[in-house]
């Protein structure tokens, strides 16, 4: 059964909340108040079922907003996630100022079809019912309404009453079906308690699925809960989809925690922004909005204070419309696409509204060819400039879902479709532009060349020196470093990064050094000289004999056994031997037994025994050790 959401929308005392009644049977004012004032103050809910002329069965779910210009804080709470609207105009009054307002709002969050409605058609002549149906014929002229049904009805005779739900059926069954394979969202617009179950929300489900036992976040708390149970139109149900009216019994969560205007997501996906940058849109005849103007801004059953910032350097918008950046009181779970209400600050007059483009907004010379981009439609354009805005930095894929509101599946197919065009380059969980990626691999193989140039006695540069002179993320680095290495651009040895053909060059000093160094600790032997000493009696500044003491060490042929004693590789090979020929006459060695076994005094003994423990030729064990 397709499930349609229909809003009213009307001035007050117009007959909005008798009309529902009389399609359904149900009195959606619900406050004590609204009953003995007689008018709606906060929106109430209906449903019906019909049948449209091809047997297809629709479920519709109304939504009753309130008429009074004192409540429209509330009606654009009801009136953000309908489907199509029914414009109620009273066959006494005609037009109102509610009636344009109402239907402003309408047309600015994007509402595709709907039909007019004249109530109290029972208090008026045919002749200025005729006048009232021309005038709001009139009235929606070159709008979504242009060419819809009118109907004129009595909720009071129920005359009219079988001729709008066929009129309804037929337009409800063309009204686009809500995206059930999207990211779940549930904006909340009314938090109770029922006795017995706790916490309930109800809402329109603007997107996705959810389903009982389901992990969600309240945003923008991003405090998670678990769904209990699920009521679809009042009914008990396992899951609902895109479109229908939802109750959520949350556990674990109180009344006091949440209220109107926050939004239900999948657990972990999205976060609340205070920044938004979107394409506005000037309302006929409103004031002209300055630049840093404060407003009321409204999205679907959230509202709060924003500042209005213009990027085009306007001083003003006078009409028409333009792209800005909306600065929030209050942080909102907004996406791109996600229509909205602004509202002038004083007088409350509704002054426009307007469309998400970007709710993770980066100041950037770019911002406005990004926006227009965003604006295209064109998703795989829009996945291509939200990574490279990121440059460097790359985009997460947790972060590109996060930005765009798509859903894995969908987002898996658009990357997939600009990898394989080479326009994006996936490394882990982040995505860079081809040409960034280029710009990184160039920056990788001149840092190396260059490091070579300064450091002639150093085979090449340290694998995490090298990533944070390029400033890269440790996935993008490791991914951009293989490629060069796939390619040959560069070598990787261990830890160390070179370029091929480059590598120690030294000069014959330093060639003389290096032996000189070498010899003097292979005639020591085990009583090797203090490493300062040695490098006293080269020819070469302390930088270049400490570069050659460290190609030593790198190749193995020295070895550094503590902080203050080096030996030459040969000396270590041939204590080794000493030492395991040992064990035959006793597996066990203390200091003294060391030092009767290689004549050296406790200054060497110690710094050895500990590096044979290291090399596991021996173990410590209390005040011995045991050879192995």
């Amino acid at each position: 059964m397709k499930p349609v959401i229909v809003g009213t929308a009307g001035h007050i005392d117009h007959g909005k909340t008798a009309l529902v009644r009389a399609l359904t049977g149900i009195d959606t004012d619900r406050l004590a108040e609204e009953k003995r004032r007689g008018i709606t103050i906060d929106i109430g809910f209906a449903n019906l079922e019909l049948a449209a002329a091809s047997g297809e069965k629709l479920r519709i779910g109304f939504v009753d907003v309130p008429g009074h210009e004192r409540f429209i804080r509330n009606m654009l709470a009801g009136v953000g996630g309908i489907d199509l609207v029914m414009l109620i105009i009273s066959a006494e009054e005609s037009i109102k100022p509610q009636t344009r307002e109402h239907f402003d709002i309408c047309r600015m969050l994007g509402i595709e079809r709907g039909l007019t409605v004249l109530t109290k058609s029972d208090l008026v002549d045919e002749e200025t019912l005729e006048v009232v149906k021309a005038e709001a014929r009139e009235f929606v002229a070159g709008s979504f309404l242009e060419g819809s049904p009118v109907v004129a009805v009595s909720a009071k005779t129920g005359a009219g009453i079988a001729e709008l739900k066929l009129e309804l059926a037929s337009v409800a069954v063309e009204s686009r079906v809500k995206d059930a394979q999207a990211a779940m969202r549930l904006p909340i617009d009314r938090v109770f308690t029922m006795k017995g179950h706790g916490t309930v929300v109800t809402g329109t489900l603007i997107s996705g699925t959810v389903k009982k036992e389901q992990e969600v976040e309240v945003h923008p708390r991003e405090m998670k809960t678990r769904v209990r149970n699920v009521q679809v139109h009042g009914a008990s149900a396992e899951s609902a989809v895109a479109g229908q009216r939802t109750a959520l019994n949350l556990a674990n969560v109180a009344v006091e925690d949440l209220t109107r205007g926050m939004v239900l997501t999948e657990a972990g996906q999205f976060h609340p922004t205070r920044r938004v940058d979107v394409k506005l849109e000037l309302l006929n005849g409103a004031p002209a909005l300055k630049d840093r103007a404060r407003v009321h801004f409204h999205a679907h059953t959230a509202e709060t204070v924003a500042a209005v910032l213009l990027h085009e350097k306007k001083p003003k918008l006078e009409s028409g419309t333009a792209y800005a950046q909306l600065r929030l009181a209050k942080p909102a779970l907004l996406l791109p696409g996600d229509r909205f209400i602004v509202r002038q600050f004083s007088p409350l007059v509704t002054i426009g509204g307007g469309v998400v483009l970007d709710a993770e907004p980066l100041a950037s010379p770019e911002r406005l060819e990004f926006l227009r981009t965003l604006e295209s439609g064109y998703a795989a354009e829009i996945l291509k400039a939200r990574v490279a805005r990121r440059k460097s930095r790359g985009l997460t894929v947790a972060g590109a879902i996060a930005e765009t509101g798509w859903m894995r599946g969908q987002f898996a197919s658009r990357l997939k479709q600009l990898v394989e065009a080479k326009q994006v380059v996936q490394f882990g969980q982040h995505l860079l532009t081809s040409s960034v990626v280029s710009q990184l691999e160039t920056g990788l193989v001149k840092h190396v060349n260059r490091f070579h140039d300064e450091n002639r006695l150093v085979a090449g540069i340290g694998k995490e020196t090298l990533r944070e002179r390029v400033g890269a993320e440790p996935e993008i680095f490791a991914g951009v470093l293989e490629r060069l290495v796939a390619a040959k651009k560069l070598i990787v040895s261990g830890e160390v990064v070179q370029a091929p053909g480059r590598g120690v060059a030294m000069k014959s000093d330093e060639s003389e050094s290096k032996k000189l160094i070498e010899d003097a600790f292979a005639k020591a032997g085990l009583q090797v000289p203090a490493l300062k000493d040695v490098l006293a009696g080269v020819k070469l500044d302390h930088t270049r004999a400490q570069q050659v003491v460290t190609l030593l060490l790198r190749d193995r042929v020295l070895v550094k056994v503590s902080e203050e004693l080096v030996f030459h590789q040969n000396a270590l090979v041939d204590l080794r031997t000493r030492v395991v020929s040992a064990k035959s006459a006793s597996p066990r060695i203390d200091v003294a037994r060391f030092k009767e076994l290689t004549g050296l005094t406790r200054k060497y003994a110690i710094p050895l025994l500990e590096w044979l423990d290291r090399e596991r030729v021996t173990k410590r064990v209390g005040e011995e050790r045991v050879i192995l």
